[in-house]
């Protein structure tokens, strides 16, 4: 009966009380120059840092907040012009927060509906540090989405305790090194290995690589050496508040 209730709450939609806006930062791919999608993130309205937020959720929100973000994600990036390039949407979910992946994605399938958004244009990353329930749920969601036809990525990966061991468990559309791993990575020959041998690793499992917190030249193009296609950071553009950032003209002089 509790299952019942909770389901039914995933299709009607729930209210998260405190209200909070959308940033948005591409995601390049250097072969092109464009964008090749962009990541949604939680900031107060005002443009308050996303722990202001982030902080008022529990587990009795949880669920209310998951829902809110993926439509606020949507239909801020619809209204910003998502639909005016080939760039897919990202949006971050809390695994902890879907009772039954299948009900609990109807409001997002709705929402993509009414905003004429194709679902193979969203991307949905989890992260590799939040605390999970069972193993056996997380890869029945990411199952189901990809059946559904979403993209699935692994979100800080190579910063948890889990890495390796989860990443074969859950076999995600793509993985975003984390920024621990990136940070002076042209002066790091360690990290450089790590890397290569995860670019090695993906392109035989057939899966993108995407390199996050870029803050410079030097950290870009020892990644672009390394053949890590996918760079996100500072060095391409900053997050901006309801709009699609454009490309910094210098990330590629």
């Amino acid at each position: 009966m509790k299952m019942e209730r909770i389901c039914s709450e995933c299709r009607d939609g729930a209210e998260f009380e405190i209200p909070f806006a959308m940033a948005f930062q591409p995601i390049v791919d250097v072969q092109t120059g464009r964008a090749f999608a962009y990541e949604a993130l939680v900031r107060g309205v005002d443009g308050a840092s996303a722990y202001e937020i982030l902080s008022s959720v529990n587990e009795t929100n949880r669920y209310a907040f998951d829902q809110a973000c993926r439509v606020k994600a949507i239909e801020t990036a619809m209204k910003a012009g998502l639909m005016q390039s080939d760039a897919k949407l990202s949006i971050n979910f809390l695994p902890n927060a879907v009772y039954s992946p299948l009900a609990c994605i109807q409001l997002t399938l709705a929402t993509a509906r009414r905003a004429s958004l194709p679902i193979d244009r969203l991307i949905f990353e989890f992260t590799e540090n939040e605390q999970m329930g069972s193993p056996e749920h997380v890869s029945s969601i990411i199952d189901t989405y990809k059946q559904i036809g979403f993209t699935v990525a692994v979100d800080d990966f190579g910063a948890g305790h889990s890495g390796l061991d989860m990443f074969a468990r859950f076999h995600p559309d793509e993985i975003k090194l984390d920024m621990e791993l990136i940070r002076g990575i042209d002066q790091d020959h360690r990290r450089q290995a790590i890397v290569r041998a995860i670019v090695r690793m993906c392109k035989e499992l057939e899966t993108l690589v995407i390199a996050e917190g870029i803050e410079n030249a030097q950290e870009a193009s020892a990644l672009r050496e390394l053949g890590v296609r996918y760079h996100q950071g500072y060095w391409y553009a900053r997050p901006q508040l309801g709009v699609l950032p454009s490309i910094h003209p210098q990330a590629f002089l």
